[in-house]
């Protein structure tokens, strides 16, 4: 970052200034829910002129811009995909209702929301591909969904019959979500990317010892 940027460690996200310690200390928890940490740090130029201060994504993979004017102030996302916002941003989660999105949709009970009128930087793995809907549905891969439109409907099914979801390797479930607005999808799960290099790993030697 530029010389003459301040920043600072808070509990509050900024949306709500006037709100008290315990007030703020309540939202925080909410993200903790979600995926974020107890406190959000806050970058502020306290310089003369425009400064720059970049961030980089935890692991490889695309980083997302979105206005959230573009959604009409709100949008669903992955846990922890957030990475920074403009001030003012709000940070919240919102619970899957449904028992089998939850349990096998890939983004678990929670999803982050994010609600504002600035822009919001998300980040996946791999690419990150649009798809727009027109009252229609989309079938996604479990895991793979990055962010959509909070009016969308989010659910979950069958990848097909029981010799295909047992033996086909592309998983039980596929996660659908319906209607019309923005779907946004990612080609490499951070999971699943932990799970190749696992795979592929050498195994430790075995070594035998003795004694007399």
């Amino acid at each position: 970052m530029n010389d003459g940027i301040h920043f600072e460690a808070k509990l509050g996200d900024g949306s709500e200034p006037e709100k008290g310690f315990f007030g703020r200390l309540k939202d925080a928890g909410k993200r903790v829910l979600s995926g974020e940490s107890l406190f959000l740090t806050h970058f502020t130029n306290v310089g003369s002129g425009k400064k720059s201060v970049s961030f980089a994504a935890p692991y490889p993979g695309s980083i997302l811009a979105i206005d959230l004017n573009d959604f009409n102030g709100s949008i669903l996302c992955q846990g922890s995909a957030f990475l920074c916002a403009a001030m003012g941003t709000k940070v919240s989660f919102k619970f899957n209702k449904k028992l089998g999105t939850g349990f096998f949709g890939g983004e678990g009970f929670i999803l982050q929301e994010l609600t504002g009128n600035g822009m919001a930087f998300l980040h996946a793995g791999g690419t990150i591909v649009k798809k727009e809907l027109n009252n229609e549905t989309l079938l996604i891969d479990t895991g793979c969904v990055v962010a959509f439109s909070s009016h969308l409907n989010y659910e979950i099914q069958k990848s097909g019959s029981l010799k295909t979801m047992m033996f086909g390797s592309e998983g039980m479930f596929l996660a659908t979500i319906s209607g019309t607005g923005t779907v946004y999808v990612q080609s490499l799960p951070f999971s699943r990317m932990v799970a190749e290099i696992q795979s592929r790993l050498p195994k430790p030697a075995s070594i035998s010892h003795s004694s007399d």
